[in-house]
Parts: C-alpha cells; sequence; structure tokens
C-alpha cells in the first residue's frame, strides 16, 4: 500500500468552524435594542442544559470548542423547526441558558448568520429566518437536515444532486490524464479494499469520500469543484459509504476500479457509465433516479 493510503487510514476528518478572525465580532449587532419585542420566545425545549459545563470539560466532537457546540445545538433547533422562522434570539437569554459567556453566543449566532440561519438588525434583533433564506448547501445544515425530521428529504434530494453531478464530473475528468490523479485514486480503491476486508468501515468511508472528492475536483471545471464539499457531505450523512451501503461488497470496488481505468484510457463515456452504475448499487439511490441505459 501506498504512504498516501497509509495514511489516509490514520487521518482523521478535519472541521472548519467558519469563522472570521480575531476582532470580526463586534461589526455585528447582537446587542437587543430595548424595545425589542419578546413575545413568543423560545422555551429551549429539546435545548441541552448541560452544554457549558460539558463544553468546559472537553471540546466538541468537532474539535470546535464551546462556541462550535452552541453552534450545533442552535442549528439543530433552527432546522428541526424547534426554533421556527422569525423567533427572536435574545443572546442574554441563549447565554443564561446553556451558562456561556456573551462572546461565545455572539460567535455562534455570527457563523448561523452566515449560513442563512438567522439574521441581525438594528431595532430589530436576531431573529430565525425562513428555509428559502437559508444555504441548504452548506455541510453543517446538510447534516443536520439529514438527522432531524427533513431525513428522507434531505437524503433523497442529496441522491438526486449526486446523479447530476458525479456521472459527469467522471466524464469531464477522462480529458485530465494525470498520472499522480491516476495514482491517488488508485491508492483509495486499494485502501477501500483493503479496509472491507479488514471490517473497518470508517477507513472505508472516508477513502470513499476522497476518491469521489478528487474526481469532482480534477475534472476542469472550477464551478464543479465548488460543489465537491456537497458530495463530501453526502457521503458522510448517508449511512456509509458511497452507495449508502453499510457493507460495502465487491461490485463497489469493481465500479470504483473501472472509473479509474476509464480516466487512463481517457474514455469519458466509459467513466461516467461506471459511475451511473455505482450510484445506482444501493436501492435507495436506484428508486430516485432511472437505471444506466445503454448507449
Amino acid at each position: 500500500m501506498s504512504t498516501l493510503a497509509h495514511t489516509m487510514m490514520n487521518a482523521a476528518r478535519s472541521a472548519d468552524s467558519g469563522l472570521a478572525g480575531p476582532g470580526g465580532l463586534d461589526r455585528y449587532p447582537y446587542a437587543e435594542h430595548p424595545g425589542v419585542d419578546r413575545v413568543g420566545l423560545p422555551a429551549w425545549e429539546g435545548a441541552d442544559p448541560e452544554l457549558g459545563r460539558v463544553g468546559r470539560r472537553a471540546a466538541g466532537s468537532r474539535g470546535r470548542g464551546l462556541h462550535g457546540q452552541l453552534v450545533q445545538q442552535l442549528g439543530q433547533m433552527i432546522v428541526s423547526g424547534d426554533l421556527g422562522a422569525d423567533r427572536p434570539l435574545v443572546p442574554e437569554e441563549i447565554g443564561q441558558r446553556f451558562e456561556v459567556s456573551r462572546t461565545v453566543v455572539r460567535e455562534s449566532l455570527r457563523v448561523l448568520e452566515a449560513k442563512g440561519l438567522v439574521s441581525a438588525r438594528p431595532n430589530v434583533g436576531t431573529r430565525v429566518r425562513p428555509v428559502s433564506d437559508w444555504n441548504l448547501l452548506d455541510p453543517d445544515i446538510i447534516e443536520w437536515r439529514a438527522f432531524g425530521p427533513q431525513r428522507d428529504n434531505q437524503r433523497r434530494e442529496l441522491s438526486e444532486l449526486r446523479w447530476t453531478i458525479e456521472p459527469l464530473a467522471a466524464r469531464l475528468a477522462a480529458g485530465h490524464g494525470r498520472d499522480d490523479v491516476q495514482q491517488r485514486l488508485g491508492d483509495m480503491v486499494e485502501l477501500m479494499g483493503h479496509a472491507m476486508a479488514q471490517g473497518d468501515p470508517l477507513t472505508f468511508s472516508r477513502a470513499d469520500a476522497e476518491f469521489h472528492s478528487l474526481l469532482i475536483q480534477v475534472a476542469g471545471n472550477r464551478m464543479l469543484e465548488h460543489l465537491s464539499g456537497i458530495v463530501s457531505s453526502a457521503l458522510q450523512v448517508s449511512g456509509g459509504p458511497a452507495t449508502g451501503c453499510d457493507r460495502p461488497g465487491e461490485s463497489t470496488l469493481v465500479h470504483h476500479a473501472r472509473i479509474v481505468d476509464a480516466l487512463a484510457a481517457g474514455d469519458g463515456g466509459a467513466a461516467e457509465a461506471a459511475m451511473r452504475q455505482l450510484l445506482t448499487v444501493h436501492p435507495e439511490v436506484e428508486r430516485v433516479v432511472p437505471a444506466p441505459r445503454e448507449h
């Protein structure tokens, strides 16, 4: 196994906090106006009252620290509908409820504003925004939707989006026959085979995500490249590897290997067909999109 493949087996998923640099928080008007309407304030049902204390004992599960845990908690409550559109969010009440400082609250609301979940305006305060304003392509929102009440719709939409993006990316990538890319894609297939033999679904999923992300990045289309994060998020919330299968089988590896072979041969049509076959291995995807047609 190559050095890259070996490294992948031990790599942990990195997380981006989405925060600006120091000194950027004061530009955001989260202080509530004295006359803000407090009717219908959220009762915080379902919120974790131990968030502050837990956060002081250990960093968040994503390595984001205390503010990251609050972003996670509030984001999940908004996406699930527990905090409905136009509900006011008062920083002081949030800080008291979760036992965190005002600075942590402001940092968290700033991140949620960047995701389109809340808005902060003078004389109005901070309020939850409607779904139409959310950045539905944000990886965190994808995850929160996928594990909330909208899970079925989110996974269906992700499957449909992948069916649109990845076959095209595979076809375009065939025109970029770089040896280093070929080697790396081959390494990922080798690593998936090793992980499957060892019964290691986590390593399989990481190698799988690397494979699909790299394929999109080398398609030579910058707009498609920006969508690689969406595919990675789809893989992480689909319940398993690329096909959404908890127990990846030999057919999964075969289709990945066929994609690599097609890319090496510069055969865009074969690469596209192999990707479509890969995406229809899982019955859930097959219900969403038609089976690949023979050309």
